[in-house]
């Protein structure tokens, strides 16, 4: 059976695991090798068993940890070109570390899974990814994005478990102490999505068959966990969806590891 974790989930910091039996992949690394690494002990994950690191995008809360990692662990880091080329360029990935580029196509070989990349709107290059395991199960990931484009959409469609952005709550973020400038990035088709998107996603997700979902990256400043789960039953009573006893919602912890998700 194969099972989704985030290590550590929010604005300060992102990292996620997907595995099947004793091989997993990492999803990004934005905390501190010793914090990463913790937190694969507290899974019981040894090193030697990650197939390798999918990196999302260049931004500090998910690559913050990379560089200290992967000079004590040198392993695969995947991604997309002009990432990849910021991090080997900035000393991030090391020299004796291969940095393969994926494409944006069909699903390719990384260790034990297959994995298909998608672009999704953010600030800066970003990507999301969809995660074909040895048993057949199918899950994606997507975060820091400011809209669901059509794209994004296809690769969360017919997923066993989806982990997508619920970073904010709309009402907290435009009463909140952010200055117009850092508001208006957030809100922006290039920023983040918020607790009402997300949850407007997971309905549809539902009513589609889906049953396992990580709500991720919620700010610190902006959101609460309760928050963003409010949210997705609200949307789903004033649609009259009663999700099956089975649906699991679950949103992801800041700074220690989330109960793990099975799919």
């Amino acid at each position: 059976m194969a099972e989704f974790t985030s290590l550590y989930s929010g604005s300060s910091g992102n990292c996620s695991v997907v595995r099947y039996g004793r091989h997993y992949l990492l999803v990004d690394m934005g905390k501190s090798c010793r914090t990463t690494a913790a937190g694969l002990k507290a899974l019981d994950l040894a090193v030697s068993d990650c197939d390798g690191i999918l990196v999302t995008h260049e931004h500090s809360d998910h690559v913050k940890g990379l560089g200290v990692f992967l000079s004590k662990f040198p392993m695969p880091v995947y991604g997309a070109a002009d990432t990849l080329d910021m991090l080997l360029q900035n000393g991030i990935v090391p020299a004796n570390c291969d940095a393969v580029t994926l494409g944006t196509g069909a699903a390719e070989d990384v260790g034990a899974f297959g994995v298909e990349m998608f672009p999704t709107s953010h600030d800066v290059p970003c990507v999301g990814y969809r995660v074909h395991t040895p048993d057949g199960k199918v899950m994606a990931i997507a975060t820091d994005l400011g809209v669901l484009t059509p794209r994004v959409h296809e690769a969360l469609s017919g997923c066993d478990l989806v982990a997508l952005e619920s970073n904010y709550d709309l009402h907290m973020l435009r009463t909140g102490r952010y200055p117009y400038y850092l508001r208006a990035r957030i809100e922006s088709p290039r920023g983040h999505l918020s607790n009402d998107e997300c949850s407007a996603k997971l309905l549809e997700l539902i009513q589609d068959g889906c049953e396992r979902f990580a709500l991720c990256h919620l700010s610190q400043e902006n959101n609460t966990p309760e928050k963003a789960l409010e949210t997705v039953f609200t949307t789903l009573a004033a649609a009259g969806v009663v999700p099956d006893a089975d649906c699991i919602v679950q949103a992801q912890r800041r700074n220690e590891v989330s109960p793990v998700l099975t799919f």
